[in-house]
Parts: structure tokens; sequence; C-alpha cells
């Protein structure tokens, strides 16, 4: 056998070890997309072999190339790379598939797998967030890189299919890259031509490549996804394109290998069954039909690419060293930003205000955020085209800090995602609060991988008027405190806006949601209530009465009405209490003695919010009352809405006279 041939032989060993080990776990798993990592084999071959720059030693890296699988069901296409190439994964971790407790779920997860850079699964997200990625990365480098030391240059890839092409949330972050010009983003499409419900030409006839040719990128067809040369010269030539990102279409049959499945949605979310798995070995000539089974030469060759990581990674040292000892200054400030370290007195010009700055807290929000900017230079964001409605615009900062996301809500948040998985930056988004239902895909996700980017959620109720319901949100505050890992933060004036700010930066679990009003509300009077806030509490006690009689909760711009009704029992000879409430997650994580000196037991409880009252029911308990909304807004003034709407002070009042 010649050299040449002897090498085409080992390739295709390597790249049948995947499909094998792909069509192995799903079977034993008896659940799971064989089909797709079959097909695509080749692609991968050709990508952690010859041009991605990784450690599989140090999967946290900083200047490696970034893998996004936005097909996230072709999982195990990724951990069977992950394994060969030497990560700390091992072949009884590929076993135990989609089993309870191993670290080879049935959709990738950040976090459980190491050298797994994204959380995939909902179709499309991973491209927003490999869209986020390559921001990152082109920012960071334009901040930290000098001439000669170029210590952030990386590739940012991603792999989608069909469906991720389908939903909405590729197209807005498409064409975001493209408008960018993010010329270090390569991605790959699976052209197989099969969904699950089967052919693609059920739904979807797209010109992907006038598509994204439109968007500004450029675009490479390759013919035959085992044509390995053709994956390699495409990758090389997409790789010299520095002014706009990259597609490389890639033409696959899905379950190539198998005798009767190939090309079939049979192959696409099922096991192929153990006949077709045996029939698939022998027709791709595999040497053995024991299930896993991983052959010597194919597992040392894959295992080259840790020796290969640990040389990149040790060349990137050596450049480290030497822009740290050129640029101490900019290297101390890179390690810290990595590290999450913030700078010493990053809040130490936070704003104060008194009872004549009555604000919407929006507009507090804006002064509090420019406030920490100018200390904490790793802040950055901007709104999708509501700039100047959300109040994020960093005074000064110029595009490198300022984001224009345009109208895209869904491409922003995955994003948002992208930029933090990357490191480097504490990203924000704005939009209105109802449009929060456009991001709530990526909200979730960013709760699931404990991600924390912070959202700016303004013209958070019937409070915005005149608009109507169309954008008067009512659902949404209940719906997000629903996400398992999300704090939402409705600070009821600007002086709990500066600590809602103060405890987004600090938090350290999960995305944050700051909440906040169109219209003015009142500055609480610190001199007469309570003189700090407990906002990092989540509730306290902003106005008290000895052995209180009732208890009167509310977040945001309905504190304002409990104040109100507080005042008129306390004159009718009541002995209310009023709580703001500004966070539930906190409160919820306080001790029971804390929470129970704020909410005393036996002591009835009447919460306000103008919103649906389902976040309510844990903290009035049987006997309380929640004066909320169970239906949309009208389009009015808002103190009309709020009057006809019963979110009134007479209201709060005559609940608490019923002494039920």
């Amino acid at each position: 056998m010649t050299e040449t041939a002897a090498r085409v032989d080992l390739d295709q060993l390597c790249i049948n070890t995947v499909r094998t080990l792909a069509m192995d776990a799903v079977q034993q798993a008896d659940s799971g997309h064989p089909g797709t990592a079959m097909a695509l084999a080749p692609l991968a071959y050709v990508l952690w072999q010859r041009h991605l720059r990784y450690n599989p030693a140090n999967p946290e890296w900083l200047d490696r190339d970034r893998f996004v699988l936005s097909a996230g069901h072709a999982c195990m296409l990724l951990y069977s790379v992950l394994y060969l190439t030497g990560y700390d994964l091992t072949l009884d971790e590929i076993k135990q598939f989609r089993q309870w407790g191993s670290r080879t779920p049935g959709h990738s997860e950040h976090g459980v797998t190491p050298g797994v850079e994204a959380t995939t699964g909902p179709l499309g997200q991973g491209i927003g967030n490999a869209v986020g990625m390559a921001i990152a990365e082109a920012q960071l480098g334009a901040l930290f890189n000098r001439p000669g030391h170029a210590i952030i240059d990386h590739y940012t890839y991603f792999l989608a299919s069909d469906g991720d092409l389908m939903e909405g949330v590729s197209h807005e972050a498409c064409s975001l890259a493209g408008h960018l010009q993010l010329g270090k983003l390569i991605g790959f499409y699976d052209d197989n031509r099969i969904t699950i419900d089967g052919s693609t030409e059920l739904a979807f006839s797209d010109n992907t490549t006038r598509r994204f040719e439109a968007y500004g990128w450029h675009v490479q067809k390759i013919a035959d996804g085992n044509n390995l040369k053709a994956i390699d010269a495409a990758i090389a030539q997409a790789k010299r394109v520095a002014d706009r990102p990259s597609l490389i279409i890639v033409r696959t049959h899905i379950a190539w290998g198998s005798p009767h499945k190939q090309d079939s949605a049979e192959a696409h979310g099922a096991p192929l069954g153990a006949d077709e798995v045996k029939a698939t070995k022998q027709n791709l000539g595999w040497p053995s039909l024991e299930p896993f089974y991983v052959p010597d030469d194919a597992l040392e060759h894959w295992r080259t690419a840790k020796a290969r990581g640990a040389q990149l990674e040790g060349d990137w040292k050596r450049k480290w060293d030497s822009y740290r000892a050129a640029h101490p200054e900019l290297a101390a400030e890179l390690e810290r930003r990595l590290a999450g370290r913030l700078p010493a007195g990053w809040d130490s010009a936070l704003p104060v205000f008194g009872p004549e700055d009555a604000q919407a807290t929006r507009a507090a929000s804006g002064k509090v955020l420019n406030a920490i900017a100018a200390k904490l230079p790793e802040l950055l964001g901007g709104s999708a085209d509501l700039t100047g409605s959300n109040n994020t615009e960093i005074k000064g900062g110029g595009p490198g800090r300022n984001f224009h996301y345009g109208v895209r809500e869904h491409a922003m948040g995955a994003v948002l995602n992208g930029i933090t998985l990357h490191r480097g930056f504490i990203p924000f988004g704005g939009t209105f609060l109802i449009f929060s239902d456009y991001m709530r895909p990526s909200i979730r996700l960013a709760a699931l991988t404990h991600l924390k980017p912070i959202y700016v959620f303004t013209h958070d109720s019937i409070g915005l008027g005149e608009d109507g319901p169309t954008h008067q949100p009512i659902e949404q505050l209940a719906a997000l405190r629903a996400i398992p890992n999300m704090t939402v933060i409705r600070p009821s004036d600007a002086t709990e806006v500066v600590e809602a700010w103060r405890a987004a930066i600090t938090h350290r679990n999960g995305p944050v949601a700051l909440v906040l009003t169109r219209q003015k509300v009142a500055i609480v009077d610190r001199t007469k209530y309570a003189a700090a806030t407990g906002l990092h509490q989540g509730g306290y006690i902003l106005a008290d009465s000895p052995n209180p009689d009732v208890v009167l909760l509310a977040t945001g711009s309905e504190v304002e009405l409990i104040l109100g009704a507080y005042e008129q029992l306390k004159a009718e000879g009541r002995r209310p209490r009023a709580v703001s409430m500004p966070c539930l997650e906190y409160f919820a994580k306080q001790p029971e003695a804390y929470r129970e000196s704020v909410l005393p037991p036996g002591v009835r409880r009447i919460a306000v919010e103008a919103a649906a009252p389902q976040s309510w029911y844990r903290w009035v308990g049987e006997n309380g009352v929640i004066v909320g909304i169970e239906r949309f807004g009208a389009s009015a003034p808002y103190q009309r809405i709020y009057q006809e709407l019963g979110l009134t002070v007479e209201r709060i009042v005559a609940e608490a006279q019923n002494r039920v």
C-alpha cells in the first residue's frame, strides 16, 4: 500500500470511528439523533485535525478557536470528537449518553461537558451565540492587541442544520453579523435536506446562497460532504476572507453509510435499530461489530491533537509573556477582566437621589449606568433600536461600548449569551419589557447555563399608557420569575435603581433583569421612611407600625400606592406595615427568620403589582389578597388606566379594611 493510500485509509478509519460511536451511543440510549453525526463526521475530522486551534488539556485557553454546535441534536458528533481528541471525556461517558448524571446529555451543555462552548438545542440559538463570540473576539482584540502583539486572534465556527436556518433568530443574527463584517466568523450549513417531518421540500425552499450573500456573507458550496480536500480548501479560503463572515454550504446525506436509512427522516430523531447498525458497520467495512469499538490506529491519530494543542497554547503563552513585558498595564487589565474581578472603586461615583428628584426609573437607570460605566470598562451593551427609550447609551463610549442591535430582540438575546460565554465583558441589552417575549428562549438558556447578561427592560406596565395593550406587559413579570435561576429586579424609585444596578453587577449566578418604568415615580423620602434600601435582601420594611395588623407589599411604581394606603390606614388608627419587594428571588433566598421579620406569620398581607398575580401567591398566604391585573390593558393616559383597573390607594385601603 502506498503512503497516500495508507493516509486515506487512516482518514476513513478516523471518520468512521465517529460514525460508529454515534450509532452505538444512540442505540444504547434508545434515544437520540444518529444520522446527522454520521453525515458530518468528515467535516468534523477535517476541522478538528487541520484547522481548529484548541488544546484538549485546557478547554478554557483564551485564544482558542470557538466551535458552536448550533445543531444541538447532533451532539454525539461533538462528544465523539471531544473524546477522541483527548478532552476530559471518557469512553464510559459516551456509553452513558442521555443517562442521569452523565456528562453527555441529550443536547450539549456548556459547563457539563469539557469543550462544549455553548448550551444548544433550541435551533438557531447557537448561531446567535457564535455571532456574540465573534463580536467579543473582535472587540477584545481591538482593545488589547498592539502592533506585534496580537494576543486575541481566533476564529469562531458554528455548525447549523436546516432547522437552524429556518428559525427566525438565525435570520436576525446573520443579518447583524453581515452588517458588522465579522470576518473571523465561519459557519457550516449541513444541507442534508431532511427534517423530522421528512424532506425539507415540505416547508423550505430558500435560496440559502443568495440569502447569505444578501446579508453580506462570503458563501461557498461543497457538493460532496465526504470530499475531504474540498472541505479543507473551503475552510482555508474562508479564513482568508477577512472583511465579511463566511458560510460553507455542505451537501451531506443523513445517516451516510446506512443501507436502508440513509437520506431518510427515520435517521433524524431515532436509533437506527440493532439490525441496521450491524448492516451499516458491515457496509462501512468496520472491523468489529462490538459496540463502542475504537481502533487503536484511529485513537492514536485523533490523539495527536493533544501534542498539537499543547504546542499551540505554548506558542501563545510565549506571545503572552512578551506582551505582558511590553504592555504590563494592559495585560493586568485583561487578566482582571477574565478573572471576573471588579476594579477597586467601581461603585464610588454612584448618584444619590433626593425627594426632589422624581423621575422614571428608566431615566434614573441611565444615570446610574453611566456612573458605573465610567469606572467599569468591561461594561458594554445597547438596545434593540430603543436606545433613547431604554436610556442605555454610555455617554462618550462610542461604537466600542454602545451597541446597536437594530430591531432584533431574538438575536440580541442570543448574542448577549455569546459575548458572556466568550468572557472579557459584562454585556447588557435593552428593550421594552413586552418584547422580552421575543428573547425568552435566549433568557432561558442563559439561566440554564448560569450566564449573567443584564437585561434592561423598560416600559414595565400599564404605566406606559397610550401605546395600549399591545405594548403593556401583564404576564411578563410572572413568566420571567418562573424561570429557574433568573433574577428579576423591579425597583420602586431612583434610590432603589442605584442598588438594583449594584446588585446586577455583583450578581454571580444567572441572568438579571432590571424592570423599569416609563412614567415618573416619586422618590421615597428616606428621612421619613426606611433610611436605606434593603434591595439586596429582596424585600424590606419601608414604613412600619408597632405590632402591625396588615402588611402591604409592592414592587416598582406600585410602592407609591402602598405608601399612600399606609398613610391613610395609619390616620384611621390601623397599624399598617409597608414592604418594598423589588426582588422576589433575593427574598426567597433569605433565612426564614429574616423573611418572618418582614412578613410576620398570622398578619394579613396585601400584595399590589400592576401585573398578573401568579408571582405573589407564595407570599400572601391563604388569607392574603393580591391586587393585580388579570386582563389586558388599554390605550389611555396611564393615570386613567390605573383608576379603571382598580390599582388605587382607595382599593388597597378597602381591601385592608375587609378583615376576612
